[in-house]
């Protein structure tokens, strides 16, 4: 299966995992863009790493992952719903050269947020960008705001995206193996990225923990989708109110947007916004003063 994450469990033990492998969902979003090469696997590892960490908890939104720093690349957003789709993007130079993390996104923070419905209340978390890659940032993050043991393993191209994570948990179970973690902690450290990105997930895990007792769970489906629609950018330019909306169209002959994460294009002439406005017009002109 493509566009897949994998739970799995070490049996009788508080470690478990997740394996995501993401490719024609992380293909159909880099269609429109153009950004270089560095700047696609960067944000491919973080589309992986963000489907990774929604897994791991309940939430009913969105969970958004977003880096941003003095460097090349100026900004990476990746959002997940609960629903398990995505959409991302990046602010980044015209020519951005490959290197370690600090040297793309320069001295920066991470901020992960989760956004509920109304009966739950939001969650945000910001940490520095520490770490030579990613992943580093990332098992820093847990450790330090969630107090777990984690380690991140994540590569992409323009192929896929990929990323395994494993966690300690907290809770004490029955485990007569106290050196496990450490033990599939040196496993994981000796994927390579080839092997994520080029091998089926089932391969992979094989491969790697074959002499441990694994329970693999189904593969649940990520897609790629934006949010963005006509009508969510014409209630924005309503929110301008009808005198600087009409402003804009005398001033550009139009207002046009485009959408920063499927790079989408509204367009909105002088008709279209006089009919956004007209329901307001006529509500008024029907009042008896």
């Amino acid at each position: 299966m493509t566009d897949t994450l994998q739970r799995f469990l070490m049996d009788r033990s508080d470690v478990r995992g997740e394996l995501v492998q993401l490719d024609a969902a992380w293909q159909s979003l880099l269609k429109s863009t153009r950004y270089p090469e560095p700047v696609k696997r960067l944000l491919g590892e973080a589309v992986a790493a963000t489907a990774l960490m929604a897994e791991t908890i309940k939430f009913d939104g969105n969970l958004t992952l977003q880096a941003q720093g003095d460097g090349p690349v100026k900004l990476l957003v990746v959002q997940v719903t609960s629903e398990r789709t995505f959409r991302a993007t990046a602010k980044c130079d015209e020519t951005v050269e490959a290197g370690s993390l600090s040297e793309m996104i320069g001295k920066g923070q991470m901020v992960i947020t989760v956004e509920q419905g109304e009966s739950r209340s939001d969650y945000q978390g910001v940490v520095p960008l520490e770490g030579e890659r990613l992943q580093e940032a990332l098992a820093a993050y847990f450790e330090r705001s969630e107090q777990l043991s984690t380690g991140m393993w994540l590569a992409a191209n323009t192929d896929r995206a990929a990323g395994l994570m494993l966690q300690k948990l907290p809770e004490s179970q029955v485990s007569s193996d106290d050196d496990l973690w450490s033990r599939v902690k040196q496993l994981a450290d000796t994927v390579k990225a080839d092997e994520l990105l080029t091998l089926g997930g089932t391969e992979v895990l094989h491969r790697l923990f074959h002499e441990e007792e694994v329970r693999v769970f189904e593969g649940v489906e990520y897609q790629f989708r934006c949010n963005c629609s006509r009508n969510r950018i014409a209630n924005t330019i309503y929110s301008l109110g009808e005198d600087d909306a009409q402003a804009l169209v005398a001033e550009r002959g139009s207002i046009e947007v485009d959408c920063q994460f499927c790079h989408q294009q509204y367009r909105f002439d002088a008709v279209d916004v006089t009919q956004l406005f007209a329901s307001d017009s006529a509500s008024s002109s029907d009042q008896v003063h």
